[in-house]
């Protein structure tokens, strides 16, 4: 925990593993209760709930972008594959109709 100092008062500042630790213990008592027990506010709480929950909707949602970036990918070497073959069929029956 570090203290930060603005306006004149000094702001607390946890660390990610604290945060998780609450959490955890919102979790499995409730946020009111946890807010309670540890001395916070229950915004907080909330608050810092909501940012650990954007967080993993990212990280799922990022994964889903790996995914299909690597799906089309392996398309457009197909269809660039497909392409070159077409090319070389053309230019073959392009001679023999000389």
């Amino acid at each position: 925990m570090t203290t930060k100092a603005k306006a004149g008062q000094p702001r607390k500042q946890y660390s990610k593993e604290y945060k998780a630790e609450a959490l955890a213990l919102a979790e499995k008592v409730g946020i009111p209760a946890a807010a309670k027990q540890l001395g916070h506010h229950e915004s907080q709480l909330y608050s810092w709930r909501s940012k650990a929950r954007l967080g993993q909707e990212r990280s799922v949602v990022e994964d889903q972008l790996r995914v299909e970036n690597a799906k089309l990918k392996r398309q457009l070497a197909e269809q660039a594959e497909e392409l070159a073959i077409v090319k070389k069929a053309a230019t073959y029956f392009a001679k023999s109709l000389k």
